[in-house]
């Protein structure tokens, strides 16, 4: 009995982030639920159940998603988030022939750091326009009302994110959306008619790929920054339970088990699944340490993923709430970023890292549109493209080798 309750709390940890990806891009938050489970079950399967992880929802996609939906349909840029698996299985591949050692030498940090700086930025207007209460040029509810709100939903993440203890802080955008959620409701903008019309039991509104080159190339180097992300969580991960999982199952197992898990979520509709550091911080706290505990937390994503109502509660949350988090999701994402320069030591005062650096997040956030005909590539996939190519192509002096 103890092992599901486990279970149900590793959950509980990774629930507010893996619906709010859904909720950010307007999927199906049950589609989410459906891929974290049946992705963790893969992963399980894929690592000889061996690494206590959970695949939750991917906040590297949220800005391809969003922009994606805008210029192709969720159906092509579903197409997309598939390119964006496979490329984990070929990295799996690689790792497996040729080591780490060749991800790092296409992948450094010059590359990676300004792509996720990019990211998180891509939209952070959007963030705050959803925080002043804006759905596209619409105001869904007064400004005064969406800041107090969306200032609410923000204040409680960062207080809980820093100054919590325990269990509670592994939960800041579930504590944020609870108290967001309260006000609104205090102020009478939730409506429960949707929620009380849905049945208990429905299937997930399902949505089928379509495929589209321009996605693919739009999305897919994601693919690529996100192993780097992949690699830190599986080193985290082993730190906390004292055992070298790089080695054994390999990290091209795990790698082949997030990749399989980001196809088969994107095949039936949902966002793209990753290893939650946040569930690795609750295996530390709490010393749990036994994969099954993953499976019983999978299993129960599965089972919340058929109950209509839990749809339609989640998308009873008022805009403002989600924008308040988003106001700190998206800076830390680009932070995470630019401590990446920081921490490996790029040194910005080298031309080519300076290049490199300044193309790529002016490209992204400015959006640098390319187009031959009817295709054009242009976001985060343009810019992650561009700092690969521009990384082959500029000679490297002697004394940044090191650094980049």
């Amino acid at each position: 009995m103890k092992t599901p309750l486990l279970g149900a709390q590793m959950l509980l940890v990774a629930f507010g982030a893996t619906t709010l990806v859904p909720l950010l891009t307007g999927i199906d938050p049950r589609l989410a639920l459906l891929g974290a489970g049946i992705g963790t079950l893969i992963f399980q399967f894929c690592t000889k159940r061996q690494i206590p992880i959970f695949l939750g929802s991917s906040f590297a996609f949220i800005s391809p998603i969003i922009l994606g939906t805008k210029q192709f349909g969720i159906s092509a840029t579903l197409c997309g988030l598939i390119a964006a698996g496979v490329v984990f299985l070929i990295v799996s591949a690689l790792v497996k022939i040729r080591g780490i050692g060749i991800i790092e030498r296409f992948l450094p940090p010059v590359v990676v750091g300004p792509v996720i700086m990019v990211i998180g930025l891509a939209l952070a207007p959007n963030a705050v326009n959803m925080a002043l209460g804006l759905s596209g040029t619409k105001h869904v509810m007064p400004t005064e009302s969406a800041l107090l709100i969306s200032g609410a939903s923000l204040v409680t993440t960062i207080v809980v994110s820093i100054f919590a203890k325990g269990l509670l802080r592994l939960m800041p955008i579930v504590s944020g959306v609870v108290v967001g959620y309260l006000l609104s409701l205090f102020l009478g903008y939730v409506d429960f008619s949707s929620v009380a019309a849905a049945p208990w039991l429905a299937l997930p509104t399902f949505v089928h790929p379509e495929f589209n080159w321009q996605a693919i190339l739009f999305i897919a180097p994601i693919g690529l920054i996100v192993t780097i992300e992949h690699f830190g969580d599986i080193l985290a991960i082993s730190n906390v339970v004292g055992k070298n999982f790089v080695q054994n199952p390999g990290i091209h197992r795990s790698l082949m088990g997030d990749g399989l898990g980001t196809i088969v979520a994107a095949c039936f509709g949902g966002p793209p699944v990753v290893s939650y550091g946040e569930v690795t911080g609750a295996v530390s706290l709490l010393k749990t340490y036994n994969p099954v505990i993953m499976t019983w937390a999978a299993i129960f994503a599965i089972i919340l993923a058929f109950i209509g109502k839990t749809g339609a509660f989640l998308l009873s949350i008022p805009i403002p709430v989600m924008g308040g988090i988003m106001c700190l999701l998206f800076g830390a994402i680009a932070t995470i970023g630019l401590n990446t320069l920081i921490h490996k030591q790029v040194d910005l005062t080298i031309a080519r890292n300076m290049v490199i650096v300044s193309v790529t997040l002016v490209f992204g956030i400015g959006g640098m549109a390319i187009g031959i005909g009817n295709f054009t590539l242009q976001g985060v996939g343009l810019c992650g493209i561009v700092a690969i190519l521009l990384n082959i192509i500029l000679p490297q002096p002697k004394k940044a080798s090191a650094e980049a």
